[in-house]
C-alpha cells in the first residue's frame, strides 16, 4: 500500500471503533448527564455546572469506558480504537472563549490520566490507538463534537491555531513511546468552509510538531478531509518529504436531504457501489493510504437532533422488527465490503446511551454487525 511505514509492529489493517462521548462529551451519546441543563456541549456543560462538574464528570470517565470495554473488544477481534480530546486535556492555560463565562479555565482536569489508563487497557490487550484531536479551542466545525455547538472561530485566531499545535506536540511527545499508539489525528472535521490553505498549512505545522517526538516508523499521522472532495489534496503531503500520512473520511447516511429521502436499497446501493468507486479512487488519485475515521448504522437524524433540522423521515421506519434487523445487517455488510478496501475503519462509536444504530457494541449483540471481525 502506497506511504506505508517500513517496519510496523501494528496491524495492516485497522478494524476499529472510536471511543466517542468519554473524553469529550456529545448530549445526543449521554442524554443522561446533560438531564435538567441548558447545555449543548462539553464547554457550555462545565460552565454550567461550575464546582459540581469535577465530580460528575470523572464518575463517567470512571463507568463509560472500562477495563472489561477494551477485553470485550478485543475478543471480538477489534484490533484498533480511535479516542477523541479536547485541547485542555492538559489542563489550563488555553485560550479563552466567551462561552466559558466569568471561569476561565473551566474544563474539568484529569483526563489525562483516564487517557493514560486507556493506553495500558490497549497495550494489555493488543489494541492500537490513534488518539483524535476533536476539539480545538474555538471550535472547528460548530458541532456539539467540536466543543462549542454553533461556533467556529478556531480558523480565525492565530492563538487558537497554535495552541492546536501546541497540544498535538505535548501528546507526540507524551505518548510517542507508547506501544499501542498506531497514530495521532491532527484535526477531528474542520468545517467544509474553512479554506482548504488554511487547513493545509495548520496540517503541515501540526506534522512537524508531531515529527518532533514521533518518527514516522512508529507512528502515524491522519488528516480529516474537511468534508471536501480528496482531490483537493492531489499531490500534498506526499514522500519522500512526509512519511506515514494517513487521509481520514467519514461517511454517514442521514445527514442530507437526498440520503433522508432515500429508501434502504438505495442507501445500500450508495454504500456498496458508490462508495466503493470512491474508495478506488481515492486509492489511484490520492497517493495515500485512506481510512474511513467514522460511520455507523444511523439512518434516522431525529437521534442526532440537537444540531439537526427535521423533517427525521427513516428508510426503516414502517418495517417490522424482522425486516429491519435483516435492513440494518445489509447495509452494514454493504458498508463493510467498500470500507475493506481503505487501510482501515472506525465505527462511531463503542457506546451511546439510546441510539443502538450508534452503539457498535448493541450492534454486534443484536447481529447487526457480525460477532467476529
Amino acid at each position: 500500500m502506497p506511504n506505508a511505514p517500513a517496519q510496523s509492529p501494528h496491524p495492516a489493517h485497522l478494524r476499529g471503533v472510536n471511543l466517542g462521548g468519554w473524553l469529550l462529551l456529545e448530549k445526543w451519546m449521554t442524554p443522561s448527564l446533560f438531564a435538567g441543563l441548558e447545555a449543548t456541549d462539553e464547554t457550555t456543560w462545565c460552565a454550567e455546572l461550575g464546582h459540581q462538574a469535577p465530580a460528575r464528570l470523572r464518575a463517567h470517565w470512571e463507568s463509560f469506558i472500562t477495563r472489561e470495554d477494551f477485553a470485550w473488544l478485543a475478543g471480538v477481534g477489534v484490533n484498533s480504537v480511535r479516542i477523541p480530546v479536547g485541547h485542555w486535556i492538559f489542563g489550563p492555560p488555553y485560550p479563552y472563549h466567551a462561552k466559558y463565562g466569568a471561569n476561565p479555565h473551566p474544563f474539568v482536569e484529569g483526563g489525562l490520566d483516564v487517557l493514560d489508563r486507556a493506553f495500558k487497557w490497549a497495550t494489555e490487550f493488543g489494541i492500537c490507538v490513534i488518539i483524535d484531536f476533536h476539539a480545538a479551542p474555538g471550535c472547528q466545525n460548530g458541532f456539539d463534537n467540536g466543543g462549542i455547538k454553533d461556533v467556529v472561530e478556531w480558523h480565525t485566531r492565530e492563538e487558537y491555531i497554535a495552541h492546536s499545535v501546541l497540544v498535538l506536540g505535548r501528546l507526540a511527545e507524551r505518548y510517542g513511546a507508547e506501544p499501542a499508539l498506531y497514530g495521532i489525528e491532527l484535526l477531528n472535521e474542520p468545517r467544509w468552509d474553512i479554506p482548504t490553505e488554511v487547513l493545509t498549512a495548520f496540517n503541515l505545522r501540526a506534522y512537524d510538531a508531531i515529527r518532533e517526538h514521533c518518527p514516522p516508523e512508529r507512528v502515524a499521522i491522519v488528516f480529516h478531509d474537511g468534508f471536501r472532495s480528496h482531490r483537493e489534496y492531489l499531490g500534498f503531503m506526499q514522500p519522500p518529504q512526509h512519511q506515514n500520512v494517513i487521509f481520514d473520511i467519514h461517511r454517514y447516511q442521514c445527514f442530507s436531504r437526498e440520503d433522508l429521502d432515500m429508501d434502504i436499497n438505495g442507501h445500500m446501493h450508495k454504500a456498496g457501489v458508490l462508495w466503493a468507486e470512491e474508495a478506488r479512487d481515492i486509492h489511484r488519485e490520492l497517493k495515500l493510504p485512506a481510512i474511513v475515521g467514522e460511520w455507523s448504522l444511523g439512518l434516522n437524524l431525529e437521534v442526532v437532533s440537537l444540531w439537526a433540522e427535521g423533517p427525521y423521515d427513516h428508510a426503516l421506519t414502517h418495517m417490522d422488527d424482522f425486516q429491519r434487523d435483516v435492513a440494518y445487517r445489509a447495509y452494514a455488510a454493504a458498508q463493510l465490503l467498500t470500507y475493506e478496501q481503505y487501510r482501515g475503519w472506525f465505527f462511531w462509536s463503542y457506546r451511546t446511551e439510546t441510539t443502538p444504530e450508534w452503539c457498535f457494541r448493541e450492534c454486534v449483540e443484536r447481529g447487526w454487525l457480525p460477532p467476529r471481525f
